[in-house]
């Protein structure tokens, strides 16, 4: 079992910034990819990033947001620049066991608001 704790959240004006982060407890950090999703009112969630030995990117953040992992403090962070309304969604840190074929994401964290005002 792992859970999973989020945090940094919060309200911030466009082209601000926000770092995110997400605290891990149980099993073996390194052994997960950890991923950031996002969800609007009334849509989906989406991917946002995801990292196991570096980072993968959904094209609407791409240059905009970084993530990053330290594996001894069990925690992954999303560095949020350049931020715009329509980033604003609660954000999601999961984390998926590190193996052969696509990723799948067995532990949720509650989620962080973040809102962006234009």
């Amino acid at each position: 079992q792992v859970q999973l704790v989020e945090s940094g959240g919060g309200l911030v004006q466009a082209g601000g910034s926000l770092r995110l982060s997400c605290a891990a407890s149980g099993r073996t950090f390194s052994g997960y990819a950890m991923g950031w999703f996002r969800q609007a009112p009334g849509k989906e969630r989406e991917f946002v990033a995801v990292i196991s030995w570096s980072g993968t990117y959904a094209d609407s953040v791409k240059g905009r947001f970084t993530i990053s992992r330290d594996n001894a403090k069990n925690t992954v962070y999303l560095q949020m620049n350049s931020l715009k309304p329509e980033d604003t969604a609660v954000y999601y840190c999961a984390a998926a066991p590190i193996r052969l074929g696509p990723y799948k994401y067995e532990y949720w964290g509650q989620g962080t608001q973040v809102t962006v005002s234009s």
